[in-house]
C-alpha cells in the first residue's frame, strides 16, 4: 500500500439505542526502532459520536492455527504476522462477532488465508480459521505453499439466514481429497467456501475442476466477492437456495448452498456445480455483483457492466443487456436504488483512463438506457474528483455517496427552487366576448403589461388560482406543482425576445371550457428560472 497505510477495509457500523453508536475498523501502523519496524494489525472501536476509542480498545490481531505451511513457528503452528497481511476484505458483523479475512501484500510469500473473529463487545478473539495451513501441494507461482487469502478486491464474507459464511479464496494450494471429498489437511485454494459461524469449520464448497491450473497462473477465484441470492423456484417446484461468485477466469458459479457440489476430479467440467456459466463477462472479475428483481449485474474488467437474468431458478447463460461501453481496469461493483421492486436504477463507477472518477446510472431493467453521468452537466458541475481502483456507489436515504482518490462525492436530486412570483409588478386584463362563446368553449383574451421598473426574465407563466370548479384550461401549459398554491392551470407569457420590458404588454387568447355563464379566477404571474 502506498504512499500511506492504514485504513483499508470498509469498517462496521453497530447503532443501538441509548448511544451514539460504535464503527469497528482494522488499522495498519509501524512503529520505528533503531534496528527494526514492527508492524501491527490492530481492530478499534471507536465512538461515532466523537471518534474516541472505546473501553478495551485497540487490540491486537494476533492468532496461530494448527498446520506447518508457511509461517509456521517450527512447532506445528502456523502463525498471523501482522507485517505479511493486510485487510482488504469488508468487516462482517453476524451475531455479535466481527469477522476479518486477510490477505497478502500482492503475492509477496510468506502468507496464508486467514478468517479472525472477535467478540463486539469485549474484543476478545472468539474464532479462528486457516484455509492454508499446511501449504501443500505447492505450484510454480507460489512454490513455498503460500495462497488461498480473502481479497475479494474489497468485498467482505457473506452470511446467509441460517449464519453459514460464504467466501471465495485466492490461488494456492489445494490438496488431495479425503474419502468426503474434502481437502484431507484443510487447504482450500481458489474454492467457494461455506462455513458455519459457529466453528469456523469449512461444510461445504466448490472448486473449478482446473483448480491446479488456475492456481499456477494466477488466474485465483478470489479475486471478486459473493453475494446470496433470494429463494427461487424451479421450474419443477424446487426451491433452491443460491449464491454467486466469479473471478479471474470471466465464469459465473452460481452454487447450491445447500449442495455446493465440492470438485470434480473426473472429467474436465464443473457439471458439479449447481451452474456454471464459462466465459460470461467478456473479462476477468475484480468486483462483486448486484441482483434487483431478478437481474443479475456484473462488470468485468475491460467489459460492458451485464445483465443477467434468472427464470425459474436458472441463471440466462448469456447477458440480456449491456452498457454502451466497458469499464477498464478494475471493471465495476454496481448497486442499485428503488422503490420497493420499482424504479430501479444501477449505478456504477468508472475508474475512467481521463483520471477522472465517473458515475453512472442506469435502467436496471435495461442498461442500454443510461439516465445520467457526472460528465454530462456543463462546466464541471458534478465532477468530484480524481479516479481510483475498487470504488463502489453507497445509497442512502435518497444520495449516493462515491469516493475518489482524497474526497467524497455525494450525489443528489438537485435543490427545489421556485419560480418568483412577480405579480406585484404586473397588470392583468381580460377581455370577454358572449359572442365568441361556442357551447361550453370560451376564450378569453389576456394582457399581461409590466408595470414594475424592472425588465421580467422569461419564462413568465400566468397562473388561474381558484378557478371555479366547473372550469379548466383548455390546453394549459402545467400546473404548479412547488409554488403555493398548487394544483392551478397556467399558461405561457413570454414574448418572443424571451423578457418583458418596461410598460410592455403582451396578450394571448386563452381557451376556457366551463359550464357557466363566467369563467372566474385570481390571476398570479411567475417569472424565471425554477418549479412552478
Amino acid at each position: 500500500m502506498t504512499p500511506e497505510i492504514g485504513v483499508t477495509s470498509t469498517p462496521v457500523i453497530i447503532r443501538e439505542s441509548g448511544n451514539s453508536g460504535t464503527v469497528y475498523l482494522v488499522a495498519m501502523s509501524k512503529t520505528n526502532r533503531k534496528k527494526t519496524t514492527v508492524y501491527h494489525q490492530r481492530l478499534h472501536a471507536l465512538s461515532l459520536k466523537d471518534g474516541s476509542e472505546l473501553a478495551g480498545s485497540p487490540v491486537e490481531i494476533e492468532a496461530s492455527f494448527p498446520g506447518k505451511g508457511p509461517g509456521n513457528n517450527g512447532n506445528r503452528h502456523v502463525i498471523f504476522n501482522p507485517a505479511n497481511y493486510k485487510e482488504r476484505a469488508a468487516l462482517l458483523l453476524h451475531n455479535n462477532v466481527i469477522y476479518t479475512a486477510w490477505a497478502s501484500h500482492c503475492d509477496i510469500a510468506p502468507y496464508t488465508g486467514w478468517i479472525i473473529g472477535y467478540h463486539v463487545n469485549s474484543l476478545a478473539r472468539v474464532q479462528v480459521l486457516n484455509v492454508d495451513p499446511n501449504g501443500k501441494p505447492t505450484s510454480s507461482f507460489l512454490p513455498d505453499g503460500s495462497g488461498n487469502s480473502f481479497w475479494g478486491s474489497g468485498a467482505g464474507l457473506s452470511v446467509d439466514n441460517n449464519g453459514y459464511l460464504y467466501g471465495l479464496t485466492a490461488n494456492g494450494p489445494f490438496d488431495e481429497q479425503s474419502p468426503s471429498g474434502f481437502p484431507k489437511n484443510g487447504d482450500y485454494g481458489d474454492s467457494f467456501l461455506k462455513i458455519s459461524s459457529q466453528n469456523l469449520d469449512v461444510v461445504d464448497y466448490f472448486a473449478p475442476y482446473n483448480q491446479a491450473q488456475e492456481a499456477a497462473s494466477d488466474e485465483d477465484l478470489g479475486s471478486g466477492g459473493t453475494l446470496v441470492l433470494p429463494n427461487m423456484t424451479t421450474a419443477s417446484g424446487e426451491i433452491v437456495h443460491l449464491a454467486v461468485g466469479a473471478g479471474k477466469d470471466g465464469n459465473i458459479y452460481v452454487v447450491n448452498r445447500n449442495r455446493m457440489g465440492k470438485i470434480n476430479l473426473k472429467t474436465s467440467d464443473n457439471s458439479n456445480v449447481y451452474q456454471d456459466i464459462p466465459d460470461a463477462l467478456g473479462g476477468g472479475v475484480f468486483a462483486s455483483p448486484a441482483y434487483f428483481n431478478g437481474y443479475l449485474f456484473y462488470g468485468a474488467v475491460n467489459a460492458t457492466l451485464k445483465q443477467f437474468t434468472f427464470h425459474d431458478g436458472r441463471l440466462s447463460p448469456s447477458a440480456t443487456s449491456a452498457t454502451a461501453i466497458n469499464f477498464g481496469y478494475p471493471g465495476t461493483t454496481p448497486s442499485v436504488s428503488s422503490a420497493g421492486s420499482d424504479s430501479g436504477i444501477v449505478w456504477a463507477y468508472e475508474n475512467a483512463s481521463s483520471g477522472n472518477a465517473i458515475l453512472h446510472a442506469y435502467n436496471a431493467l435495461d442498461l442500454t438506457q443510461e439516465l445520467y453521468n457526472s460528465t454530462q452537466a456543463p462546466n464541471n458541475r458534478d465532477a468530484f474528483g480524481a479516479n481510483n481502483k475498487f470504488m463502489v456507489p453507497t445509497i442512502c436515504n435518497g444520495k449516493v455517496f462515491v469516493a475518489s482518490t482524497n474526497s467524497v462525492g455525494v450525489f443528489g436530486l438537485l435543490a427545489v427552487k421556485a419560480a418568483p412570483n412577480v405579480t406585484p409588478w404586473v397588470k392583468v386584463d381580460r377581455e370577454d366576448d358572449p359572442a365568441d362563446r361556442e357551447d361550453d368553449d370560451i376564450p378569453v383574451k389576456i394582457s399581461v403589461t409590466n408595470t414594475g421598473t424592472d425588465t421580467i426574465t422569461g419564462p413568465i407563466s400566468l397562473v388561474f388560482d381558484d378557478l371555479n370548479p366547473e372550469s379548466y384550461v383548455l390546453d394549459p401549459a402545467g400546473a404548479t406543482t412547488t409554488v403555493a398554491p398548487t394544483g392551478s392551470f397556467y399558461v405561457d407569457f413570454t414574448p418572443a425576445n424571451g423578457e418583458l420590458l418596461k410598460d410592455q404588454t403582451e396578450t394571448r387568447i386563452v381557451r376556457f371550457r366551463s359550464g357557466t355563464e363566467a369563467v372566474q379566477y385570481h390571476p398570479r404571474v411567475l417569472a424565471g428560472a425554477g418549479i412552478r
